[in-house]
């Protein structure tokens, strides 16, 4: 069954264009040209992924964005047509799926949706006993999204819950810029060194008692990071 994508953008050729495209590539699409009209029909039948401009009259992107992943989970992919707004999406770290700058090639926003799509396939396959991963005070469900740092639930915006992820996955090794990248963010991003640096920053205010002093994601200076467990207590 082809999967559901919702494309909204204020730009009526941008959505048929990219419509057209990606029903080419078996996709089903839809178009909305706001996020009011968005968000109805994200609650009347609820697309796979939704493709979603900043830069939109009305709702703002981003507050669509809050009510989307809020309300329904759904995976989402950013299109930003300035820097400045790309800057903002990576600052505020809101919970995007990925992002996609404008203007941009349409094999590789299919790529982008593919991968998506894949991840969350992958997670959904695994039985709840596989995919529950417990490295020393950290437990990280998947599949229920959820992370527990010492017995306390952590909130984290879902690049950092796959960086959690990876690392906990290889616990007391270590891990090259260019191989998180390739692992989180897929293999165009690498030679993106500050991606990592920046969402390390931010994951380490989360699961570290002290960020400045990081005891479980360790920098090891000119090779990479390591994820170093800490004992349950």
């Amino acid at each position: 069954m082809a999967k559901r994508i919702l494309i909204v953008d204020d730009d009526e050729l941008m959505r048929r264009s990219l419509a057209f495209n990606l029903e080419q590539a078996g996709f089903e699409a839809n178009t909305a040209a706001n996020a009011e009209d968005a968000l109805e029909l994200v609650a009347l039948a609820a697309p796979d992924l939704v493709i979603l401009d900043i830069g939109l009259p009305g709702m703002d992107g981003l507050d669509a964005l809050r009510r989307i992943r809020g309300q329904y989970g759904t995976p989402v992919i950013f299109l930003t047509a300035r820097r400045r707004e790309l800057d903002e999406v990576v600052g505020l770290e809101l919970g995007a799926d990925d992002y996609v700058t404008k203007p941009f090639d349409v094999d590789v926003l299919i790529a982008r949706i593919k991968a998506v799509l894949r991840r969350g396939s992958e997670t959904n396959q695994l039985p709840p006993e596989q995919s529950i991963l417990r490295v020393g005070d950290i437990m990280i469900d998947p599949r229920a999204y959820l992370v527990t740092v010492a017995g306390e639930a952590v909130e984290l915006a879902p690049r950092e819950f796959e960086l959690l992820h990876a690392f906990a996955t290889d616990p007391g090794h270590i891990i090259t810029v260019d191989n998180l990248l390739a692992r989180v963010w897929g293999a165009e991003y690498v030679g993106q060194p500050q991606v990592v640096s920046v969402h390390i920053r931010w994951l380490r205010e989360k699961i570290e008692p002290a960020p400045d002093q990081p005891r479980r994601i360790v920098t090891v200076r000119g090779k990479g990071y390591k994820f170093v467990p800490q004992e349950v207590k």
